[in-house]
C-alpha cells in the first residue's frame, strides 16, 4: 500500500467552532499493555507509531489518564511534545484497579485532580479538549458538570466533551458548558447511539466513535465489506472508516493501533470515496449483523 496516504483527505471539522482538526484522528489506547494496563508489549513500535502521526496528516489525538493508567499520556508527551499543529484530547473520571478493570469516580475533587495531573503529564498549560470519561452514577450529575465548568472558567480546559452518554445527558450538561464532542461506541454493526449521533449532527457537535473498526461477521472473507475492500485495494478497516466518514460530517473516527503498518492501512480510509450504492449496502448489512 502507498505510504503517501494522508488523514487530511478526510476533510476538516472545527471542534467547538474554533479548533480545526482533520476528521480522521488517532486513539491512543492501544499504545499500552494487555488489558490497557502497563507499558506496551513493544515500546519501540508504540513510539514509532506516535512519531508517524504528523507525517500521515493526523492532527487529532485522543487519549485518557486511565490508559495504562498514565502510560498513554506519558508516551504522547515523550514523542510528540511540544505538539506543533496537534490537538491532544484527553479524558478523566475513570479509575483503574487492574487489567480491563474500569470504575467511574466523579467526585469533584477527583475530576479536578484528573485535569491537573493530565496537564502535568502532557506538559500543557491548557487542555484543548477534556472529556468526562463516564458520568459517575454515584455522584449527582450536576456536581460533576459544575466542577468541569469551573475548570473551564479558570482556563484549565478550552473545550469540554462527554463520553458514553444519552441525549438527555448532553442537554443537562449544556446548562453548565457547551458540549463540543460526544464519544460513544459506534461502528458498522453497533448502532445503539444512532439517536445521539443524529442529535450531534443537528447541533454541530463532533461525534467520536470509539471501537470504530468493529465489523463482526461483515469482515469475513467473501463478505460485502471484504469485497469492497478488495475492489478498492485497501484493508477492511479502511472501508469501515470510510463508511463512518461518509455517514456524518460531524464524525471523527479515532482508530487506534501500536503498529505503523496498521496505522497506514487505517489512514487509507481517509481518502476512500465509497459510492452511494456501496455505502447503502454496508449500512444494510451492518444493521442486519448488529
Amino acid at each position: 500500500m502507498s505510504q503517501s496516504v494522508s488523514a487530511a483527505a478526510s476533510g476538516q471539522f472545527k471542534i467547538g467552532g474554533d479548533l480545526p482538526v482533520n476528521r480522521l484522528g488517532y486513539g491512543a489506547m492501544r499504545i499500552t499493555g494487555k488489558g490497557i494496563w502497563g507499558e506496551p508489549a513493544d515500546p519501540a513500535a508504540a513510539r514509532a507509531t506516535l512519531a508517524r502521526l504528523p507525517e500521515l496528516g493526523i492532527n487529532f489525538i485522543d487519549t485518557a489518564d486511565s490508559y495504562g493508567p498514565f502510560v498513554s499520556e506519558d508516551l504522547i508527551r515523550e514523542v510528540l511534545h511540544p505538539y506543533s499543529g496537534l490537538v491532544i484530547a484527553t479524558k478523566g473520571g475513570l479509575t483503574r484497579h487492574g487489567p480491563d478493570i474500569w470504575a467511574p469516580l466523579g467526585r469533584p475533587e477527583y475530576l479536578r485532580q484528573c485535569v491537573l495531573m493530565s496537564l502535568r503529564r502532557l506538559r500543557l498549560e491548557r487542555i484543548d479538549l477534556w472529556q468526562l470519561h463516564r458520568i459517575d452514577p454515584k455522584v449527582p450529575r450536576d456536581e460533576q458538570f459544575e466542577v468541569i465548568a469551573q475548570m473551564q472558567r479558570e482556563g484549565l480546559i478550552r473545550h469540554v466533551g462527554l463520553s458514553e452518554v444519552a441525549v438527555a445527558d448532553i442537554e443537562a450538561a449544556q446548562k453548565f458548558f457547551p458540549v463540543v464532542t460526544v464519544q460513544n461506541r459506534y461502528n458498522l454493526v453497533d448502532r445503539t447511539s444512532e439517536a445521539v449521533l443524529d442529535y450531534c449532527e443537528q447541533n454541530g457537535i463532533g461525534f467520536i466513535p470509539w471501537y470504530p473498526l468493529a465489523a463482526g461477521d461483515l469482515a469475513k472473507p467473501g463478505s460485502v465489506l471484504s469485497q469492497i475492500a478488495e475492489r478498492h485495494g485497501v484493508k477492511n478497516g479502511a472501508v469501515a472508516l470510510a463508511w463512518l466518514l461518509k455517514r456524518a460530517k460531524v464524525m471523527l473516527p479515532i482508530p487506534g493501533t501500536g503498529s505503523v503498518q496498521h496505522l497506514i492501512e487505517n489512514v487509507a480510509g481517509a481518502g476512500l470515496a465509497l459510492d452511494d450504492a456501496e455505502f447503502a449496502e454496508l449500512d444494510r448489512q451492518g444493521r442486519k449483523a448488529g
